[in-house]
């Protein structure tokens, strides 16, 4: 992989947990870089680390020990107040179960993350117009989530993920609680986005979806025991 398009670098990171006198290690001394542009699924049992090493990309989370460079910056230190500006700006998050607001419209929805930016209201709903545009959910813009789907509500948290036209997305097993037919639009709604040159990464535990990715790397016990193209990815 060419060091000059890489825009996350991990080096031998560790998190461990303290669990009464126990210390649990859930990752074990990691190494991966991701590359713009790479549609990367992070694949595992239950219990590998796969969450816990999408929430360290993600910087909700820091290392026990180890490095994480992003955009050519060390993350593994910073402060709270840093790795949340961080967050806003360059990291886009899609969860299993959705997190979206109930008493807000999509809209509103979408537009969160710009709470704190220094954009107009206008300007924002603009972006979020667009972002709803995206992801087919125009028709749906003054529906509250009570009144979506599953596969619309995951839209909707896609939408709000592209709303700062982030570095790069995280998706955290996106089509956990989806029926066949809405992960299959889900995941087609990623592939379009990495077609269209976004860097995404997605924790699944799921093999099919993790075939619709470009490169799967396989954790095992806190460890990366594959990293592989995907040679039958349509991407």
């Amino acid at each position: 992989m060419a060091a000059a398009s890489a825009i996350i670098r991990i080096e031998k990171i560790t998190r461990e947990y303290v669990m009464g006198e126990h210390v649990v290690a859930a990752l074990k001394a990691v190494e991966l870089v991701i590359n713009a542009g790479d549609f990367l699924a992070i694949t595992g049992a239950s219990g590998s680390g796969k969450s816990t090493l999408l929430h360290l990309i993600g910087c909700l989370d820091v290392p026990t020990s180890g490095s994480y460079t992003l955009s050519g910056r060390d993350v593994s230190g910073i402060s709270d107040e840093e790795l949340s500006a961080i967050r806003a700006g360059k990291i886009g998050f899609v969860f299993q179960s959705y997190n979206l607001v109930p008493q807000l419209s999509v809209l509103d929805n979408v537009l969160l993350p710009l709470r704190y930016s220094r954009q107009s209201r206008a300007e924002g709903i603009e972006r979020a117009h667009s972002s709803i545009d995206r992801v087919g959910l125009s028709d749906r813009i003054t529906h509250r989530p009570a009144q979506l789907s599953g596969g619309e509500m995951q839209r909707v948290a896609i939408a709000r993920a592209l709303i700062n036209d982030p570095l790069i997305i995280l998706a955290d097993e996106p089509t956990g609680n989806l029926d066949r037919t809405n992960s299959d639009e889900i995941m087609s709604i990623f592939e379009q986005l990495h077609t269209d040159g976004r860097t995404i990464v997605i924790a699944t535990h799921n093999m099919s979806i993790a075939e619709l990715c470009s490169r799967v790397v396989r954790l095992e016990d806190g460890a990366v025991v594959e990293d592989n193209l995907n040679a039958g990815s349509r991407s």
